[in-house]
């Protein structure tokens, strides 16, 4: 059965997603990048992000791999997949990860503005869906074909699917940072008025692993 994920979800301290001003040169905003401390050196990312042969291992490394499992899609918000704001102008961003990114799947990018689909190496193809969530989660759930969604963000993204219920397992990564400002992920969410309910919880020297799940 098809669940929808968020996975290896960085959080500071003070409740960030992301820092302030993302921008072409700062994609996770300033400061945002301690965020993710914790995974870059892992087997997981060093493998399929960068092509590496190798990594750290150890409970790091195990969630980044679980994030990855079972998925047949991702959604992701627009500004998960580039700067750009507004209409299309010309079709010349085609994403963060170069010509190979790391999905490997069909992803579904929320926009206000048409695009035609992309393909890319290695099996991504970017879908843009301007219908909203409920769209993008339906495409996203036929293309899955019984295997998981993963919502990859950013914040926003993550709080639309949050308030909607339609999300069945969580996994933050809190980092030992604090951010002052940037994208919010909890502000004025109830986690526990929406059915959730921590399941699992395991601290690392770089982050604090917590799963929460749905009732």
């Amino acid at each position: 059965m098809t669940r929808v994920r968020v996975a290896s979800y960085g959080i500071s301290l003070d409740g960030f997603g992301a820092g302030p001003g993302q921008a072409l040169d700062t994609p996770m905003g300033v400061g945002g990048m301690a965020l993710h401390q914790w995974v870059f050196p892992t087997r997981t990312f060093q493998r399929a992000v960068l092509g590496a042969a190798d990594g750290t291992t150890g409970v790091d490394d195990d969630f980044a791999a679980r994030g990855f499992r079972n998925l047949g899609a991702w959604i992701l918000g627009r500004n998960m997949f580039g700067p750009v704001r507004g209409p299309w102008a010309d079709t010349s961003w085609k994403g963060w990860w170069g010509p190979n990114p790391p999905y490997h799947v069909p992803v579904f990018v929320l926009t206000h503005h048409p695009r035609e689909t992309l393909v890319m190496e290695g099996g991504t193809v970017f879908h843009f869906v301007t219908g909203g969530i409920h769209e993008a989660l339906d495409r996203a759930r036929e293309a899955a074909n019984g295997m998981d969604v993963r919502i990859g963000g950013g914040a926003e993204t993550v709080r639309q699917y949050l308030r909607a219920r339609l999300i069945d397992d969580i996994h933050y990564a809190i980092a030992p940072t604090l951010l002052g400002s940037g994208e919010p992920v909890l502000t004025g969410i109830d986690l526990p008025a929406l059915g959730y309910e921590c399941v699992e919880f395991a601290p690392t020297e770089k982050a604090a692993h917590v799963v929460l799940r749905r009732k």
